[in-house]
């Protein structure tokens, strides 16, 4: 069988990061695990400001699993607190650099303060065309298949091209292209429930840097890997929502 291989786009790709590390690097510099996190939560900003310049123009970043409920209380607290202190804060300056926020995941177990900061995040930046920031929390991309294909059946749209057009969380993200490049950080070799039918053909990265110390640099790094890679997609010649298409339209 002849494999198709398709070229970088020079239209921007769709890079997801599995952010690990948070708690191990608050270990190794003697700190709180709640300082790891903060550090993460820092590195955040550092990220998706260099993310454009590097060609990226959809940023996915995994911030809570639904798995990661079981946690201690006071931890995942932390980590809510964070993420509402982010989205209320960042909300300008992403509307200002033309970066659009949109949170991807159930929200059913999210305090409604959370959720109210989301929405107001997400109208606040609505209009951003230089780079799609999703945030995935309270994300099981099990889940997620699942809910996209009943939509999927309600809606009379049972081809499975049709499913990755619900897979936006709640569904009013459609066509976001897969993803071109998943890195994880911290080490470990595994998926995590993320993005499973996006990374369908993704090129995966990983790397031991600790989310808090990967730096701007270290995405250059994985993004001129990337770039040097021979991308297939056995014979089917592209991914199901093409990137070029997508930011072509």
């Amino acid at each position: 069988m002849r494999l198709a291989s398709v070229p970088f786009p020079q239209t921007g790709i769709h890079v997801a990061i599995i952010m690990d590390g948070n708690g191990r690097w608050a270990l190794a510099h003697t700190h709180e695990r709640s300082d790891g996190h903060r550090a993460g939560a820092d590195n955040v900003r550092r990220i998706v400001e260099a993310a454009p310049g590097l060609g990226i123009r959809a940023l996915t970043l995994y911030a809570f699993s639904r798995d990661n409920w079981s946690r201690p209380q006071g931890e995942v607290n932390n980590i809510m607190a964070l993420l509402r202190a982010f989205l209320e804060s960042e909300g300008e300056r992403c509307k200002r650099e033309g970066v659009r926020i949109q949170v991807i995941g159930s929200r059913d177990k999210l305090e409604y303060s959370l959720v109210r900061s989301i929405a107001a995040a997400e109208r606040q930046t609505a209009r951003g065309t230089r780079l799609d920031l999703r945030i995935a929390l309270n994300y099981s991309s099990r889940d997620s298949i699942l809910a996209a294909a009943r939509r999927c059946l309600l809606s009379n749209k049972s081809e499975a091209r049709k499913v990755s057009d619900f897979l936006a969380g709640d569904g009013r993200r459609a066509g976001v292209p897969d993803v071109d490049l998943l890195i994880r950080t911290g080490g470990e070799k595994r998926l995590s429930d993320f993005l499973l039918w996006e990374c369908a053909y993704a090129e995966l990265y990983f790397t031991p840097t600790l989310w808090p110390d990967f730096s701007p640099r270290d995405l250059e790094a994985a993004i001129a890997e990337f770039k040097h890679r021979e991308r297939r997609f056995g014979n089917i010649g592209k991914s199901s929502t093409s990137t070029q298409e997508y930011w072509l339209r």
